[in-house]
This record gives C-alpha cells, sequence and structure tokens, in this order.
C-alpha cells in the first residue's frame, strides 16, 4: 500500500526518497491508478512540498535516470550557463528567452531549459516554434549548436520520463494545472551539465526550499533571483535580490545599481504581447532590436549580463551591461535569431516570418 498520498496530507514527516520510488514503480509497471495520480498531484500543487520532501523526490527521479540511462551525461559543460524560471508571477513577454539570445550573443555560452506556457500564453517553448528556432534532441546536438551559435535549447530529452507518463495518465487533465508543483521544481528537474544556472523565483514563499535543493551535492552553482514584482527575471527598474549560495545576497537593479541605466518603468512595460495580436514575435524581435519600452529592453540587457558575470565571461556588472547592449544596438541579438532558424537540415513549421 503506497503510503505517499497519506504522508502528503498528514505532513507530519517528509517523503522519502523510497517512497517516492513506490510510486514510480507503479506508474511504470502500469499499476497506479489515474484517480490516486491526481489526488497526489493536487495534494503537492495546492499545499507545496517541503525542503526534505522536494529532495526527496529530486533525488528518487536522478536516482531512476541513473539506473535506466541509455546515454551518459557529458562531463559539465564549462562556461555554459541556464537561465530558468519558476513561472507563477505576472504576465510578461518571454524575458528569459531574450535575454538567453542576447547573453549568447554577447558572448556567453548558454543551455536553456523551457516549457509552454503556463501563466502567459507563450511559454518560451510556444515562442521557439514561432521563431523557428529548432530543439535540441540529445546532447550531441547540444553540444553541436554550442560550438556553432553559442546557444541551444534543450529539447524534452533532458527531463525524467517518469513526468511525461504521468502527464499521459492523468489526461484530460493538463499536467500544468494539476501538476503546477512541477513547474515550480522545474528548474531542478532537467538532467543538463551546465556550469551555472540563473533560477528566477516568482514567489518569495518558495525560496528555503529551493534554496536546499539549489545547494544539493552535484547540482551546479546556482543563482536564485527575485524582486518585490514576483517577475521570475531581473527587472532593470526595480531593486533584485540574487541568492548565490555564499550566505551573501546582493542587490542590483533600480537605485540597487546606480552605474546601470534604469528607465523608471512599470510592469505593463514589461507586458506580453497585446491578445489581438496574431503573432507575438515581431514583439519579441522588436525588443532583442533594441526597439520597445526602455525598461523591457534594459531588463533584457540586465537579465542578459547576469549570465556574463555568473559565467564569468565579464569581470563586473558594467562590462557585461555594455556587452549585452551592443549586442542588441549591433542587431547581433536579431542575426542570432536568424541563423538558428536557417539551422541546416531546419524546417521552421509554423515559424513566423523573420526580417532579419
Amino acid at each position: 500500500m503506497l503510503r505517499l498520498l497519506d504522508d502528503l496530507i498528514l505532513r507530519d514527516r517528509p517523503v522519502a526518497a523510497e517512497t517516492w520510488h513506490a510510486f514510480w514503480d507503479r506508474l511504470d509497471g502500469g499499476r497506479l491508478d489515474k484517480a490516486y495520480a491526481l489526488a497526489v498531484l493536487t495534494s503537492l500543487s495546492t499545499l507545496p512540498p517541503d525542503a526534505p520532501t522536494s529532495l526527496g523526490l529530486l533525488d528518487s527521479l536522478a536516482a531512476r535516470r541513473r539506473a535506466h540511462r541509455t546515454t551518459v551525461t557529458p562531463a559539465t559543460w564549462q562556461g555554459t550557463v541556464n537561465a530558468v524560471g519558476t513561472g507563477g508571477g505576472p504576465a510578461t513577454f518571454n524575458l528569459t528567452t531574450a535575454a538567453t539570445l542576447v547573453a549568447a550573443a554577447a558572448g556567453t555560452p548558454m543551455v536553456k531549459t523551457g516549457s509552454r506556457g503556463y501563466t502567459s500564453r507563450h511559454g518560451s517553448l510556444d515562442m521557439l516554434r514561432l521563431l523557428g528556432i529548432p530543439l535540441c534532441g540529445s546532447y550531441p546536438e547540444c553540444e553541436d549548436f554550442l560550438s556553432r551559435y553559442g546557444v541551444a535549447f534543450a529539447g524534452g530529452f533532458v527531463y525524467p520520463t517518469e513526468l511525461a507518463r504521468l502527464a499521459r495518465l492523468t489526461i484530460p487533465h493538463d499536467i500544468r494545472r494539476t501538476g503546477r508543483a512541477f513547474n515550480t521544481l522545474g528548474p531542478f528537474l532537467a538532467d543538463l551539465p551546465v556550469a551555472t544556472q540563473i533560477t528566477g523565483v516568482s514567489d518569495r514563499r518558495d525560496l528555503p526550499r529551493l534554496t536546499t535543493l539549489a545547494l544539493r551535492p552535484g547540482a551546479p552553482d546556482t543563482w536564485l533571483v527575485h524582486n518585490d514584482l514576483g517577475v521570475d527575471e531581473l527587472v532593470s527598474f526595480a531593486p533584485n535580490t540574487i541568492d548565490t549560495g555564499d550566505g551573501t545576497p546582493r542587490q542590483v537593479g533600480g537605485q540597487a545599481s546606480p552605474t546601470l541605466p534604469s528607465t523608471p518603468g512599470t510592469l505593463a512595460d514589461l507586458a506580453p504581447a497585446p491578445d489581438h495580436a496574431p503573432d507575438p514575435v515581431p514583439h519579441l524581435l522588436d525588443l532583442l532590436g533594441g526597439h520597445g519600452p526602455p525598461p523591457a529592453v534594459e531588463s533584457i540587457c540586465l537579465s542578459a549580463a547576469a549570465a556574463g558575470v555568473a559565467a564569468g565571461t565579464a569581470p563586473d556588472w558594467e562590462t557585461a551591461y555594455r556587452a549585452t547592449t551592443e549586442a542588441v544596438r549591433s542587431g547581433a541579438a536579431r542575426a542570432l535569431v536568424q541563423r538558428l532558424r536557417s539551422h541546416p537540415g531546419h524546417t521552421a513549421f509554423g515559424a513566423s516570418r523573420i526580417h532579419a
């Protein structure tokens, strides 16, 4: 008899990795009841699991991945950064995706994971499809893209297969809704050998358990980024706190960074393309070219600069910010989009027409 649901409801002790293993074994063997699976997902999403339970969940999935591995995860890709957020904050344009492209155009190797839209119409995977940028289907393909373009967008192969099985079992319920706890844990679920990860956190209540996950053995050097606006990215016009794991939080943005540009702004400046716009691509391309609300462009450049500082490709924030603003001003960021969508052998089904 599975104890998982009882433990999640009673909350009188953390759920151990062994209990999670039993749950996944039932799922793999086709012996997991759909109603039970939905009850577990609902419990996780209604009251987020504590740090030890979250750690047990990740440890169980990592152990199963090692046991059933058919491909070997390569050694750490030195100097690479994965920028990813927990989602769930106010709806904005695809700031993380834009910052990833700008950071890569400015010289910082980027490997990004992502998902379909949850709180917004277009998540990073939706936007990449519309842009016509291909996802990488393997580690060698990621390495090829890194070598060619300085950026790779990793596909679903980096995530635990158990989550896909769970999603299929609970159809027609959308796991993005019933399993939104996994959205918060998403930045820590991917098996991606980056050197550094910048994780935006929309809900500060998640920080204690996410800090535990960020510091677990074998994890990349992880920055946790948060602000009072609830945006899971760095925002230029507001102070952002960065927890780098060394016990000394840093602040950047707004008045906390007097040497960096900071045009006064509001969340309205970060809004996605309007709902009546059938295609969000022109809006994002305009921002990548430096055209749009200055707070939006500055937020892209600040987020991209963070990758340069974290990776060590820039010695300080001022140098990193100059490099990212030059990547926007010179057209290098938009040119990178064009190169990616023209990747040899790639057919951009559903891609919007792009004029570089």
